[in-house]
């Protein structure tokens, strides 16, 4: 038993860890990332008035003035495929302003500068741009595992499905992932 009127010992201490200092929010990278998502964002709300004020007045368009004749119909000059060049073009427009800014809220999110670091990311996740393997070995790699699938489907032609399972007294046959079929 521990003696309750000596002082406890103290935990051991471990060295800080330093983790690298992310940009804040204020610095001239941040900003320029979140400049692209500000301007995207500026031209979705700009594509968006243009789109609305299209619609009003083709609403407004609709009903007749108001001291038109009750009995002659109002003239409507709507010419369709004018109609559909607009909307397509307001459709594209809204497209594109909301992908400039996705594109720009994602390059702030993932603190990426531009599409040289997204490339070098990339590849780099995937373990082709010198950290891991190299172009030539994922290469290699693929094509063992086409000539592999060309074998399996080679094999699955002459009729041999796949190998014999050992089961409990059963043969079972195995499909090319190794589960029972």
């Amino acid at each position: 038993m521990t003696d309750p009127d000596s002082p406890c010992p103290a935990p051991p201490s471990f060295p800080p860890t330093r983790t690298p200092p992310r940009p804040t929010l204020t610095s001239p990278r941040s900003l320029r990332q979140l400049s692209l998502f500000a301007m995207g964002s500026t031209f979705f709300a700009l594509s968006i008035l243009v789109t609305r004020r299209s619609i009003a007045r083709r609403r407004l368009a609709i009903f007749p003035s108001f001291y038109h004749p009750s009995n002659q119909p109002p003239k409507q000059l709507i010419n369709g495929p004018l109609e559909a060049v607009e909307a397509l073009g307001l459709a594209t427009v809204n497209v594109l302003a909301f992908t400039i800014m996705a594109v720009g809220g994602t390059f702030w999110a993932f603190d990426i500068g531009g599409v040289e670091e997204l490339r070098r990311k990339v590849r780099g996740g995937l373990g082709v741009d010198g950290r891991g393997r190299g172009e030539k070995e994922v290469e290699e790699e693929l094509e063992e595992w086409l000539a592999g699938a060309v074998e399996r489907k080679r094999r699955k032609g002459e009729g041999k499905v796949g190998e014999v399972g050992e089961g409990e007294g059963e043969d079972e046959v195995l499909n090319e992932r190794g589960k029972r079929r």
